[in-house]
């Protein structure tokens, strides 16, 4: 008997292709979205770069705590002074009070009262 000889497909650096000229040949998918100047630097020039940023972060941080610092001393002092402030005008009621009261007394002891006197 005669066995059919199988055809050979053609073989390309790509593996095996397809017979149909329609298809078009694929290829890997280039996944790095990486610029081409990060992509060219040396790993000390990116190093560098790294230590500058790092370095300009911690000086923003400090005077941003420095500001921070400042504005909470501020607040606190404001906020030490409304509470002198209403002190001092609760002091002034209550010595008024007292006074009403003791002429209260006083009224009320010379016999004039608000029935009285109106």
């Amino acid at each position: 008997m005669d066995e059919p000889i199988p055809l050979s497909l053609a073989s390309s650096s790509k593996g095996r292709t397809s017979g149909k000229s329609w298809k078009t040949a694929k290829s890997a998918t280039v996944r790095s979205h990486l610029p081409n100047g990060v992509k060219t630097k040396s790993w000390a020039a990116r190093m560098e770069q790294t230590k500058k940023s790092l370095a300009i972060k911690k000086l923003e941080n400090e005077l941003k705590e420095e500001k921070e610092a400042e504005a909470t001393r501020r607040k606190e002092v404001t906020a030490e002074r409304r509470k002198m402030a209403e002190e001092k005008r609760r002091l002034q009621e209550d010595k008024a009070k007292m006074g009403a009261r003791k002429a209260a007394r006083l009224r009320r002891r010379a016999g004039r009262t608000k029935k009285i006197n109106g």
